[in-house]
C-alpha cells in the first residue's frame, strides 16, 4: 500500500536508511571500538569493560574458537547465559570470527535446550553454571563439541567476583550439582584465545548472524534466520528513529530485558553499540528492590521494557523516588503496553512510555511511535523507514484504510527464513514477498497502526470478535487490578465466553466489583463472565503473560 505513514514521520526522520553503511555487524563493532575506545561499553554489577577492553576480550575469544578450536567459518556458537559481561564479549567474539550466534534461553528445559542444539547444529556452547546441569542431561544426545562454563562472578575482578560465586553457590544454592567431561572456564578460553590471532573472516550481507528461536508457543520451536543484512538494517531503522534525541558517546541504557532476546539484542545491545553507549546490565530483574537499587546508581537516559517490568517497577514505592532528570526515551514492546501503565509511567517520571511492535522474524522492529508522544494512543506506531506494510483478510486481499485484517510486512529486516524448514518458510510468506505476522491490525489514514490481537487469542462471542488486548486494558484500569490476562472458554450459549484472570493490588477487591467496571466500559459481549483471582500469572522469560498456558490449564 502507499506509505501514507511517512507524513506522520517525526522531524529529523528519513523514509529510507542505508543497510550498505557496514558490510556486517563485525564492521560495526570495529568502529565504534576504535571512535569510543575509552567510553564505558558495558557495566554489570557495577564492574565496568570499556569498548577497548571489549574489542581486545572478544578478539580473544574470536580466536579461541578459531585456533584453539578450529571451527569452521559458519560454525554455530550457542550462548546460554543471562546479562553478564560474558554475554556481549562472547557474542561479538564469535561475529568478529565468522560465527552463527544460537541464542538459548537459560531457563529452558532439558528438552527444550535439546531440541535447539540438535536442530541448530551448534558446535559450542558457552554456559552459566547454573544451568550446566540441564546441558548434562542432553549432552550425549547433541552435536555439541565444546562446552565453555563460566560463572556469575567470573568478570567482576578480586575479591568482588570470588564473593559473588561464593553466595550463589554456597549461601543462596543456585548451583546444582553438574559434571561435563572436557569443559574449559570462559576465563581459560581467554587465556588459550590469547596465545593466538584473530584471523579476518570475510563476513558479508547474506551471511547468518543469529539463529533466534521462535520459543515455541505453537508447536515446536523455529529458529528464524537473522542476517547481518537484517540485523544492521533493523538497527539502522532503530537509531534513524531515535538519533534526533540522542547524543553518540553521551547515553546510559538499562538494559533489563535479556540480551539473548531480539528486542534487547537489536535496541539495546546493538543500536546502543553503534553510538558508544553505556549498557547497564541487570541480570535478575525479576529482584524489583535489587533492580531499583541499580537504577539508582545510573543518571539513566533510556530504558526499554515490557508491559510486566514496567508495571513491577511502578507498583514498588520506591521506584518514584529515582531521579529521572536524565530520561529521555522509555521504549515497551514484546507485549502490548496498557494504558494504565503508560499513564502512570509518564506521571512519575515525566517522559512517555513508547510503544513499538515487532517480531522475531523482523530482527525485530516493525513500528515504533513517535518519542515526542504527548498521550497514550492505543496504536503501535509507524512503520519504521524503508518497511511496507500491508493489511490483508484472509483471501490475501488489501484492506483499505480503518478495515482490519493480517499485518503483512516487507522490508531489509525481514527474515529470509527458518533454519532448514523450506515449508515453514513458505507458509509464512505471501506470494509477493510479505510475511504474515498473524497479528490482526487496523491503519489509519495517518499510517499509525493499532493492533488488534493475534488471530488464535481471538474470543468469538455470538459470531462477534472480542480481541483480549481491549479487554484486558480496561480491567487493568481498575486501580484494585495488578496484572491480568484475558482468554476464550467455552460457553453452552455463545460458544465462547470471556474469562480474565486477575492479581489483586487491592486485596479488598472482588468480582462482582470488577465485572460492573467492565460493563461501565465494555459492550456487553466484552465483559468477562468469569473472573479468576491468582497470586501470579504464567510469563515467558522476558515476562510476557502466556496465555496459552492458562488456556491449557
Amino acid at each position: 500500500m502507499e506509505k501514507i505513514w511517512l507524513k506522520s514521520y517525526p522531524p529529523g526522520v528519513p523514509a529510507e536508511i542505508d543497510v550498505n553503511e557496514f558490510r556486517s555487524l563485525g564492521d560495526l563493532f570495529d568502529r565504534s571500538v576504535k571512535r569510543f575506545a575509552d567510553k564505558t561499553a558495558y557495566i554489570c554489577m557495577g564492574k565496568g569493560v570499556t569498548y577497548a577492553e571489549l574489542d581486545a576480550l572478544s578478539a580473544r575469544f574470536g580466536a579461541f574458537l578459531q585456533g584453539e578450536l578450529g571451527l569452521p567459518r559458519g560454525a554455530r556458537v550457542a550462548l546460554m547465559m543471562p546479562n553478564v559481561l560474558q554475554y556481549p564479549i562472547a557474542m561479538f567474539g564469535a561475529l568478529r570470527a565468522g560465527y552463527t550466534i544460537v541464542n538459548v534461553n537459560p531457563l529452558y528445559t532439558a528438552r527444550e535446550l535439546g531440541h535447539q542444539l540438535k536442530d541448530s547444529g551448534a558446535e559450542a556452547i558457552v554456559i552459566l553454571e547454573n544451568f550446566a546441569h540441564t546441558l548434562e542431561q542432553v549432552r550425549a544426545l547433541v552435536p555439541i563439541k565444546h562446552v565453555i562454563v563460566t560463572s556469575l562472578g567470573e568478570m567482576l575482578g578480586f575479591p568482588k567476583g570470588a564473593i559473588v560465586n561464593f553466595v550463589v553457590r554456597r549461601v543462596r544454592k543456585l548451583v546444582p550439582a553438574w559434571t561435563l567431561d572436557g569443559h574449559l572456564s570462559f576465563g581459560d578460553a581467554l587465556a588459550r584465545g590469547a596465545a593466538h590471532t584473530l584471523q579476518p573472516v570475510e563476513v558479508g550481507h547474506d551471511d547468518a548472524a543469529f539463529l533466534q528461536y521462535t520459543g515455541g508457543t505453537t508447536g515446536v520451536a523455529k529458529g528464524a534466520v537473522l542476517t547481518h543484512r537484517n540485523i544492521i538494517a533493523n538497527l539502522q531503522q532503530a537509531h534513524a528513529w531515535i538519533s534526533p534525541v540522542v547524543t553518540e558517546g553521551r547515553e546510559i541504557i538499562i538494559t533489563a530485558l535479556p540480551l539473548y532476546h531480539i528486542f534487547s539484542l537489536t535496541a539495546n545491545c546493538l543500536t546502543f553499540i553503534k553510538i558508544g553507549a553505556s549498557n547497564v546490565l541487570i541480570p535478575n530483574p525479576r529482584d524489583i528492590p535489587g533492580f531499583i537499587k541499580e537504577l539508582s546508581r545510573h543518571r539513566f537516559t533510556v530504558i526499554t521494557g515490557v508491559n510486566t517490568l514496567f508495571n513491577a517497577l511502578l507498583n514498588n514505592p520506591e521506584f518514584a523516588k529515582l531521579d529521572f532528570s536524565s530520561l529521555r526515551v522509555a521504549l515497551g514492546g514484546g507485549m502490548a503496553v496498557q494504558q494504565a501503565v503508560a499513564e502512570k509511567w509518564k506521571q512519575i517520571t515525566g517522559v512517555a512510555l513508547v510503544e513499538a511492535y515487532g517480531l522475531t522474524e523482523t530482527s525485530p522492529a516493525v513500528t515504533i511511535n513517535p518519542l515526542d508522544l504527548t498521550a497514550f494512543n492505543h496504536s503501535i506506531g509507524l512503520p519504521v523507514s524503508s518497511t511496507e506494510v500491508s493489511v490483508r483478510d484472509d483471501d490475501g486481499i488489501e484492506q483499505p484504510v480503518g478495515q482490519r485484517g493480517e499485518l503483512c510486512v516487507r522490508g531489509p529486516q525481514v527474515t529470509p527464513g527458518y533454519w532448514n524448514r523450506p515449508e515453514e518458510t513458505r507458509r509464512v510468506f505471501t506470494a509477493d514477498g510479505f510475511l504474515r505476522t498473524g497479528d490482526i491490525a487496523v491503519i489509519d489514514e495517518n499510517g499509525f497502526i493499532t493492533l488488534v490481537d493475534r488471530k488464535k487469542d481471538m474470543i468469538l462471542v455470538s459470531g462477534f470478535n472480542v480481541y483480549p488486548n481491549e479487554v484486558e486494558d480496561v480491567v487493568a484500569s481498575h486501580p484494585g487490578v495488578l496484572e491480568v490476562a484475558a482468554i476464550g472458554v467455552p460457553d453452552e450459549r455463545s460458544g465462547e465466553a470471556v474469562k480474565v484472570f486477575v492479581v489483586r493490588k487491592d486485596p479488598a477487591l472482588t468480582a462482582e466489583a470488577l465485572i460492573a467496571h467492565c460493563r461501565e466500559n465494555l459492550t456487553g459481549y466484552k465483559v468477562p463472565h468469569r473472573v479468576e483471582f491468582r497470586d501470579e500469572l504464567p510469563k515467558s522469560n522476558v515476562g510476557k503473560i502466556l496465555r496459552r498456558e492458562l488456556r491449557e490449564h
